[in-house]
């Protein structure tokens, strides 16, 4: 039996298979999940939805990982080939105890995975992964007898869903890229199905991945789908992921757009028929929401809370938010929109929705938005078992400045939060971010200028100063 002990993450489980899990290991994982599932529920026979992506080997790996489940007593309810948010949505649909997700997600072809989660449109978080590691590892099973039942055509479910509740009635033309992923078969049907005018890219299954890896944060695929939006004369182009809960967005001029400042315009629309609402980004994310006119007209209010999908989504989930917004591309929408999950099509569906409300162009709203200068995300290296001591030492060292008025480029510290690493901001809004990354020995560096590409440089280098003076820092993965 093979189950490399690295393959428990922060909020799935991902390995090589059968380099790093074998098919018994994927067994003993069902295993876990299932007397996880069993004590957190207190039922003897609770209900697991279950799904796979179209990778050539999941549905071995499901057969395995259901093998685990049944052995501890829990009946399971398989919708077949799906979206993770497809699994989600069963969740509700079918009134199930919890959900696992046959995935690597956007992972290169030769990964596998498991999404998995107990309370209703929530995903597990590091407490919940940590002891499931250790259940699964100290083979600390319960033993039952449950049952497998094949739920047939769910995905027309999904669907239809979807479709249903976001007729437009403005055609708007929509690239639809899912880089030969499982997303091929829901996203262009949906899109068309509320009324786009679609043009499909790379929407044939196929899980070789011959062009590019499903990953809209991937430029290989945001080239293509920019090339494509300009040669169609389209509206709006959208890149999905392996497993359809992230989306990547290419306006009609075909430009990028980084997913916080999509969150942002798709807010201001939200708020103006939904007044009073929360909004929750991630620390990462522009610090523009905070002072938005339209945003603040509207008395919404914005929570800036730790990066990871389990995080923002259970934030949103705690607070009653309206939406949540992740740099990564994960958007959340809650009551009446959604339930709170991430869904990369119905984010793109709420694209959509706003290129209909507006009637406008893409590339116009964007430069209705403040101009800022933002890095990309960048990673220094730093050993795991330094990275958390370095950032606490990086917070300290933050926090006596502000308390000394020290200023960063004739700019004092005017406000820092802690909720994840440090993010710190200046007077006129700049703000500098240092986290631990959650998943690679690494720390994750975040700048962000309101006023010039100079002050965006110097917040770096003022960061990058302090992390070299700690000796525990090795080379950027890339650099401003």
């Amino acid at each position: 039996m093979r189950i490399k002990q690295s393959g428990f993450r922060e909020y799935d489980a991902r390995w090589i298979y059968p380099k790093d899990i074998d098919l018994e290991g994927i067994e003993e994982l069902g295993k876990g999940f299932g007397t996880q599932t069993v004590k957190r529920t207190k039922k003897t026979n609770p209900k697991i939805i279950i799904g796979h992506d179209y990778r050539s080997y999941s549905e071995e790996v499901k057969s395995a990982l259901k093998k685990g489940l049944i052995s501890t007593g829990c009946n399971i309810e398989d919708i077949g080939l799906s979206l993770t948010p497809t699994v989600y949505y069963a969740q509700f649909v079918l009134n199930s105890d919890g959900i696992a997700m046959v995935t690597a997600s956007h992972n290169e072809n030769g990964w596998t995975g498991v999404k998995m989660g107990i309370e209703k449109g929530l995903t597990h978080a590091p407490d919940e992964m940590k002891e499931l590691k250790e259940i699964t590892l100290n083979k600390k099973f319960i033993q039952g007898k449950g049952k497998n039942k094949d739920i047939k055509n769910f995905q027309e479910n999904y669907i239809q869903n979807l479709i249903e509740k976001n007729k437009l009635n403005k055609k708007i033309k929509v690239v639809v890229a899912c880089g030969n992923g499982t997303a091929g078969i829901f996203a262009p049907k949906i899109l068309k199905g509320i009324g786009c005018d679609i043009i499909e890219l790379d929407c044939e299954l196929d899980f070789t991945f011959p062009n590019y890896n499903p990953n809209p944060e991937d430029l290989k695929m945001l080239h293509a789908i920019s090339k494509c939006v300009k040669k169609n004369n389209a509206d709006i182009g959208f890149g999905f992921d392996g497993d359809g809960d992230r989306v990547g967005v290419i306006d009609d001029e075909g430009n990028e757009i980084f997913a916080d400042k999509i969150g942002l315009l798709v807010a201001r629309n939200l708020s103006e028929s939904h007044k009073n609402s929360k909004f929750i980004v991630d620390v990462k994310s522009t610090g523009l929401y905070s002072k938005d006119e339209i945003l603040l007209k509207n008395n919404c209010e914005t929570i800036y809370w730790k990066t990871g999908h389990s995080h923002i989504k259970r934030k949103v989930n705690k607070e009653k938010a309206l939406a949540g917004f992740e740099k990564s591309g994960h958007f959340f929408f809650n009551n009446p929109i959604g339930y709170g999950y991430d869904d990369g099509i119905n984010s793109a569906i709420q694209i959509c929705r706003l290129l209909n409300d507006q009637n406008k162009k893409m590339s116009s709203m964007v430069k209705t938005l403040p101009k800022t200068f933002q890095s990309p995300t960048m990673a220094p290296f730093c050993k795991d078992e330094d990275k958390y001591q370095v950032v606490n030492q990086i917070v300290k060292k933050i926090e006596e400045l502000k308390n000394e008025n020290i200023k960063i480029d004739d700019q004092k510290i005017s406000e820092i939060l802690t909720v994840n690493g440090v993010r710190f901001t200046l007077e006129d809004g700049s703000w500098g971010l240092v986290r631990a990354s959650s998943n690679k020995p690494s720390l994750v560096v975040v700048v962000e200028s309101s006023s010039s590409e100079g002050r965006k440089r110097i917040i770096f280098d003022f960061i990058d100063s302090l992390l070299q003076k700690t000796k525990k820092i090795g080379e950027y993965d890339q650099k401003i």
